[in-house]
């Protein structure tokens, strides 16, 4: 005599599904968060290094200093000077600005901070 095996069944199996989809959705919007604040921060940082070496060079073009007039913009924008220097004589120079902003963002095993580099400067035809 043969006994057939009782039907196995599929209860559940939706709910296990689903939770895997939603697993997969949270870690991807997680991680598209993650990258955005990255992202942000690097364009924050560009554009308080930019603005920062422009009103260094109007300050150092009007015969004052450039490197507090560049600390009071970034500061302004949100970000701290790392890094002051101009070169050159009043009538052909160059101010270097490096901008430091904080990201929003904490990853364990990433930076905290983004960095851009910014000249500007006369310009002799």
């Amino acid at each position: 005599m043969i006994t057939a095996l009782p039907a196995r069944s599929e209860r559940g199996v939706g709910t296990v599904l689903m939770v895997g989809v939603m697993a997969v959705i949270v870690a991807l919007s997680v991680a598209g968060v993650c990258i955005a604040g990255y992202l942000v921060a690097a364009q924050r940082a560009r554009t308080a290094a930019d603005l920062a070496a422009l009103s260094g060079a109007t300050a150092y073009a009007a015969g004052q200093d450039p490197c507090s007039a560049a600390r009071r913009n970034a500061r302004a924008n949100g970000a701290s000077v790392v890094l002051c220097n101009h070169v050159g004589d009043a009538v052909d120079f160059v101010v270097t600005v490096r901008a430091q902003v904080r990201v929003g963002v904490r990853v364990p095993g990433l930076p905290t901070r983004s960095t851009a580099v910014a000249y500007a400067g006369s310009t002799s035809v």
